[in-house]
């Protein structure tokens, strides 16, 4: 019953959506930053890790 209580807390919408806009701007940033190489190279796949599960999470329950 527990497990069931966090599950259907954690795999709403508002919550998720809101780390999906995180990532995507937390990718934008290290797109735009001329301090390391390391966070330009994962730049683009932090960007589309945040839009694909922006995509799918606008599709759970509100």
């Amino acid at each position: 019953m527990k497990n069931r209580l966090l599950t259907s807390r954690y795999l709403r919408r508002g919550f998720l959506e809101n780390v999906s806009c995180v990532l995507i701007g937390l990718g934008i940033f290290m797109l735009m930053q001329p301090f390391a190489m390391t966070a330009f190279t994962y730049s683009f796949s932090v960007i589309l890790f945040g839009t694909v599960s922006f995509l799918i999470v606008s599709h759970f329950p509100e």
